[in-house]
């Protein structure tokens, strides 16, 4: 069915558009916030709480770009809120830690199960996704959007609101620090 179509009948109040919307995009968007969190079960979460901001917010939507370019945006804004969150979250733990009973600092990285990851590959996979998170914001997200989510140059640049020039600059950047921190790993 029409993009445009599906919209308009969403913007009605149309119960069945929404589920197609649902049923069309909600790979594309798990995909995309596994992508940037790295948790199965985070990613899930945001994921549903992407599809509830465009049921409510969906007459804002204005058709300039395509749905599909607003969904993005929705769901890379949703991913990264939620990875500032967690981060002041850790901040505070860390902070509190400090001033324990031990005053000793115990790290647990997180495990990285990804569902599409092959089990002798994971090893492999779990060193790429933390070099990816390793990454400045903008990197991370024209990386996953360019080379996990397969958008064009031009797709990510209308997601992310740059050019295309500065999409190609970020990724440009991203290989070569992914590069370093793998390197770092060996």
């Amino acid at each position: 069915m029409d993009e445009r179509l599906l919209v308009e009948r969403l913007k009605e109040g149309d119960e069945s558009a929404f589920r197609i919307i649902v049923d069309t995009w909600q790979n594309m968007v798990y995909n995309t916030v596994l992508g940037i969190v790295q948790q199965a079960e985070d990613a899930e979460d945001i994921t549903q709480d992407v599809f509830v901001q465009v049921y409510q917010s969906i007459h804002s939507f204005k058709g300039d770009a395509k749905f599909s370019t607003w969904l993005y945006r929705i769901a890379v804004t949703k991913s990264l809120d939620h990875e500032r969150k967690k981060k002041r979250k850790k901040r505070f733990g860390f902070i509190r830690s400090l001033f324990g009973e031990d005053n000793e600092v115990v790290i647990h990285p997180p495990d990285f199960n990804h569902p599409g990851v092959a089990l002798d590959k994971k090893e492999k996979a779990a060193a790429l996704f933390h070099a990816i998170n390793l990454l400045t914001e903008n990197q991370r997200i024209a990386f996953v959007l360019n080379k996990v989510e397969g958008l064009s140059y031009q797709e990510v640049s209308d997601v992310m609101e740059t050019s295309v020039s500065s999409v190609e600059s970020l990724l440009h950047r991203a290989k070569s620090n992914l590069r370093k921190h793998l390197e770092e790993e060996k």
